[in-house]
């Protein structure tokens, strides 16, 4: 098969479609046929050397993937060689081929093409894990989500919007911020012109907002703990803007708020497959009902897979950028 490897690590052009060994399914695991990938931040980092993947995962980029099931390993049951699907992966999603071990797979869902399936397994199982699982987010309450024209953006404001909370976002062009209000954002906030812990304090008359899904990390620590609300919960999930910063404690302290910081792929699988479980038991029946979407920006061969990276280094997108498979 063919695969997009990574020789040496560097920019864009580092990613190189060359032929590989054919993976093979063992005990418990499950062969994909891929038909497309998604791109996610995470893959940029692992082309810069900056996010190997755990031991024992594919080596390639591509942290989910959709396609058919070609082959099933020893021990797997409740799936069949020619089913549709869609994965969350630990490595290996740029690739004609791979193997996930069965406990992260999710049927394709009703009304949706195999190939925009491809956009939903990391952004579900984030989006459901940080702000469901961890934050508990609910009814009534509001979230303030940062990026929120991005892949996981857009599911985080439709997933809060399906449970009755108020969606706070921020973006940097109004195009961005008009199609987080298509998708149901009541609190629209232009980073680059406005100040979020004023905007959020002024739209919530004071309170704050009760859960934070932060992408930016350090540069934003300080400012997401005076936006918090009493008792409110700050997820982290990325690093974007650093990894290194100061906290006042007593901020922290004097709002009964807690911090959380997760990431996905190197979770024991009893882990993964367990958020896999929940997305599938709550977030599936949105999707297949119509009342949430993936978001898909573009496609692209996944031979170009460097102009992918481009695409997600510029920030030009909103939602997801997908490579197909030849």
């Amino acid at each position: 098969m063919y695969a997009i490897t990574i020789p040496e690590p560097g920019g864009p052009e580092a990613l190189v479609w060359d032929e590989v060994p054919d993976p093979v399914p063992g005990e418990g695991d499950v062969l994909i046929e891929v038909v497309a990938s998604a791109v996610n931040r995470a893959d940029l980092l692992q082309r810069q050397g900056l996010y190997n993947p755990p031991p024992g995962a594919s080596p390639y980029p591509g942290l989910e993937c959709s396609g058919r099931v070609a082959a099933v390993g020893p021990g797997v049951i409740g799936w069949s060689v020619g089913d549709e699907v869609c994965a969350l992966l630990s490595g290996g999603g740029y690739a004609q081929q791979v193997v996930v071990p069965a406990g992260q797979l999710l049927p394709v869902p009703a009304g949706l093409d195999v190939r925009q399936a491809a956009a939903l397994p990391e952004v579900t199982c984030t989006v459901w894990s940080n702000v469901f699982m961890v934050s508990h987010l609910r009814p009534g309450e509001t979230l303030l989500v940062h990026g929120g024209s991005s892949g996981i953006g857009t599911m985080a404001i439709q997933l809060a919007k399906a449970v009755g909370a108020k969606v706070a976002v921020t973006a940097g062009t109004k195009e961005k911020l008009d199609f987080c209000a298509e998708l149901g954002a009541d609190i629209l906030i232009n980073y680059r012109e406005q100040d979020f812990v004023e905007e959020i304090g002024r739209a919530t008359g004071g309170a704050g907002a009760d859960v934070i899904l932060d992408n930016m990390g350090a540069k934003y620590l300080d400012r997401n703990v005076r936006a918090l609300a009493v008792n409110g919960r700050l997820a982290i999930i990325g690093m974007q803007g650093g990894i290194t910063a100061e906290l006042n404690i007593a901020a922290l302290l004097s709002k009964r708020a807690a911090i959380s910081a997760t990431s996905l792929r190197a979770r024991p699988l009893g882990e993964k497959a367990a958020i896999v479980a929940a997305v599938r038991e709550h977030v599936w029946p949105l999707i297949d009902s119509g009342r949430v979407r993936p978001v898909v920006d573009r496609e692209l061969p996944m031979s170009d897979a460097a102009g992918a990276h481009r695409v997600l280094e510029e920030s030009s997108h909103i939602g997801k950028v997908l490579l197909v498979a030849p």
